[in-house]
């Protein structure tokens, strides 16, 4: 379930709907029901943001959720189509490790935290999940991730290094691989044609 609601800037934003959950508060007369849902929402390029909403019906449970996300909407800090180092997120007993992967990986994620790094516009990354499976806390330890990373130019600057110094291996191996592709096969010599027999 994705619709296409406008942000603040204008641009277009992506939603997807990670869970709706059914709640019952006992009264006197018997059960009354509502719902909760939680929604990522994202321009599936640097920004993206995690809201909770909660109703008597569905879809205006999913409307709070996406006015929540809005309002918590993030940049993300990225290098080409992966993150730009090593984290782990907390949230209560949610752990979620993120790493950085080379091109062509692909998002290697479970259900809440997929839909978080995708809309965030991070095309290849590794993660797992280290403590609860559930998706609320999930979601919030992947957000705490990726609100923690740092850019390179940020730490390199700091360190008095250079950028590809301050890059991991996978994401060096990202940036380098096209251009040594290029120069081998430029430099590699072209086979001789083998001879045709003719009967």
């Amino acid at each position: 379930m994705a619709r296409v609601p406008t942000g603040r800037d204008g641009g277009e934003l992506v939603e997807r709907v990670v869970e709706i959950n059914r709640v019952a508060k006992v009264v006197k007369g018997g059960r009354r029901f509502s719902f909760t849902a939680l929604v990522v929402v994202g321009d599936e390029v640097d920004q993206v943001g995690i809201g909770y909403g909660k109703a008597r019906e569905v879809p205006v449970a999913i409307q709070k959720a996406v006015e929540d996300a809005k309002k918590n909407m993030f940049k993300v800090p990225k290098h080409h189509n992966t993150i730009t180092h090593e984290v782990l997120g907390v949230f209560g007993a949610g752990r979620v490790m993120l790493k950085p992967a080379s091109a062509g990986t692909g998002v290697i994620a479970g259900a809440g935290v997929r839909a978080v790094l995708e809309l965030a516009g991070i095309k290849d990354v590794l993660a797992k999940s280290l403590g609860t499976s559930n998706p609320i806390n999930l979601c919030r330890a992947a957000e705490t991730a990726l609100r923690s990373l740092r850019r390179p130019e940020d730490v390199a600057k700091l360190r008095g290094k250079r950028v590809r110094d301050i890059l991991p291996v996978a994401a060096r191996a990202a940036t380098e691989a096209p251009a040594e592709d290029a120069t081998l096969e430029a430099e590699a010599p072209e086979a001789p044609a083998e001879p045709v027999e003719v009967a």
